[in-house]
């Protein structure tokens, strides 16, 4: 399990990584603790091929989210409520912080052979996934205990235990399928990139952000193609590879606009833009406003 210290843990984009899953207890589990800044302005959620569960760990929000080009939608999130995300298509979160408490939040997925050993068992159904209910800003006091748990395990256990990791995982999937199934839809086709390549993919696009975009590099880190890791990158995302990255060194230029005062030629060398003009010509197609502007509004 990887712990976090000042000198060896770089900012994540949209979040600093506080500690996440990794051994062979968190077989078909992938967790990560992240301590978000108190706004962000625009965060994909992307559509993988395993459902999200995402816990409020402390502090409180007020979250919108919205289809792309769509109507957001607001509901406030405190400690204890959750998020579930099964959706076949990617979608937008932005949030405004209403606590002094810092915004933490856990995020959890749980692996396709876990939904499907519970789906065999609750529905006696083989091998198909049911589509299960996109929930926000939902109360479940078993789900809330179960999660609280899985963070025990996961930043006080100096051994986590698979047999006990396990059998959490095997809870939330029972109870996810018994009490979130949506029997209208039909199962959900397997689409997108499974959760632990996609971030993968991301972190190393985060690593890297001041670098020179690589399709192939990318590609290479999901063990795909370059066309097929195009395709299924769009499909969990909505954006091509590259427009992502792009996406990914706005977020970050903004964050180093709104927390540091760095000048805004280092800030755009920070992010890979050795011409201020180009750095803020695309800042301001992604923004609609200049980095001065954006600095000052």
């Amino acid at each position: 399990m990887l712990r976090t210290s000042a000198d060896k843990l770089k900012d994540h984009i949209h979040g600093r990584l506080l500690s996440r899953s990794e051994g062979p207890a968190w077989k078909n589990v992938l967790v990560h603790l992240l301590s978000h800044s108190g706004r962000e302005e625009g965060l994909i959620v992307p559509a993988v091929a395993e459902p999200l569960l995402v816990s409020i760990v402390s502090g409180s929000a007020v979250i919108e989210e919205r289809e792309f080009s769509g109507e957001w939608q607001s509901a406030r999130a405190d400690v204890g409520d959750f998020y579930l995300t099964n959706s076949a298509t990617p979608y937008e979160m932005r949030w405004t912080s209403t606590s002094a408490e810092p915004l933490r939040v856990m995020h959890v997925y749980l692996g396709l052979p876990l939904i499907e050993a519970a789906v065999e068992e609750v529905l006696s159904i083989n091998h198909d996934r049911p589509c299960l209910r996109d929930v926000s800003a939902g109360r479940d006091p078993l789900i809330n205990h179960l999660l609280q748990l899985i963070l025990s395990e996961l930043t006080e256990a100096s051994e986590p235990s698979e047999i006990f990791v396990q059998g959490i995982a095997q809870a939330l999937a029972v109870h996810l399928v018994r009490s979130y199934a949506d029997a209208d839809q039909p199962p959900r086709r397997r689409i997108g990139l499974p959760a632990f390549k996609l971030r993968r993919v991301t972190d190393l696009m985060a690593s890297g952000i001041a670098e020179a975009f690589s399709l192939e590099v990318l590609a290479g880190e999901a063990g795909l193609s370059p066309f097929h890791f195009s395709r299924v990158f769009k499909q969990s995302t909505g954006y091509s590879p590259s427009e992502y990255f792009i996406r990914m060194r706005m977020a970050e230029a903004r964050r180093l606009l709104r927390e540091t005062d760095r000048g805004i030629i280092e800030i755009g060398l920070d992010v890979g833009y050795s011409s201020p003009s180009h750095f803020a010509t695309v800042f301001r197609k992604t923004t609609g406003i200049t980095p001065s502007e954006y600095r000052n509004g």
